[in-house]
């Protein structure tokens, strides 16, 4: 039976500012990617999701990312490299700590927004958080964009890598993620999208935004869990895969 993990960002919210519903889309995914406090997220709602994703037997992974509360971390960024692994480090240590308290751990890494779009492709970012990672723990899992040089990158450095596909965005015909800048860049229609997901785990191909086929070798897909309607569209995913014969689960070297 084919298998596929299910992902989403959560822990998100910030003080009386609620994001998403996190609770909701813990029973529907394996994975879930925790914000860490450098894009969003506070200490006590952070602790709130570990501890519900605890109990529903969820991996957990640390979603780090660039320095940006105002901006939600969608804001390109260039620190050097001293303050990105230092930033990463600390982001992944903080989890840890708020894990090893909720009675779970963090078994993966998955970068957010502007540093996830950037390090797919940037060399020498890439780099730095390859370092972090190994600095802080080696069996640390990294998810990253399926296609992109990322991949080989973080394998060469030992890295085990989870490649992802995201079910609610658009796809270039190169296999990058269309600009959220840009029409077309998130979708929203829950039948849809599991169509489309469906097929990609069936045939590795997803339509991109100019109407072409894209091969994309995905072992992770991520429902981001602050788009509307995100509760509506990941569990119709899950049936719709499900009813497929493909079975949910956390990939081997993110599970724990």
């Amino acid at each position: 039976m084919r298998m596929i993990d299910l992902n989403s960002d959560l822990g998100e919210s910030f003080g009386a500012w609620r994001m998403g519903d996190d609770s909701a889309m813990l029973d529907v995914v394996s994975s879930a990617n925790v914000a860490c406090g450098f894009h969003a997220g506070d200490p006590a709602g952070i602790l709130r999701t570990l501890r519900a994703a605890a109990e529903r037997g969820i991996a957990i992974g640390a979603h780090v990312g660039y320095r940006d509360l105002v901006g939600f971390g969608r804001r390109n960024m260039d620190p050097n490299s001293e303050e990105l692994i230092g930033d990463v480090i600390y982001q992944i240590g903080a989890l840890q700590g708020l894990a090893t308290a909720a009675g779970t751990r963090v078994t993966y890494v998955k970068p957010h927004g502007a540093l996830y779009n950037t390090i797919a492709f940037d060399t020498r970012q890439a780099s730095d958080v390859i370092a972090a990672i190994l600095a802080v723990d080696a069996s640390l899992a990294l998810v990253a964009l399926a296609g992109s040089p990322l991949v080989a990158q973080a394998k060469a450095a030992g890295l085990t890598v989870v490649a992802e596909a995201f079910a609610d965005r658009g796809y270039t015909a190169e296999g990058a993620l269309v600009s959220r800048r840009e029409a077309g860049a998130v979708l929203h229609d829950p039948d849809m999208i599991a169509k489309r997901m469906v097929r990609l785990v069936q045939d590795g191909v997803v339509e991109a935004i100019d109407g072409t086929l894209t091969k994309i070798d995905a072992q992770s897909i991520c429902v981001h869990g602050d788009s509307p309607g995100a509760v509506a569209i990941a569990q119709r995913l899950r049936s719709a895969l499900e009813e497929a014969g493909i079975a949910i689960g956390a990939c081997a070297g993110a599970a724990g």
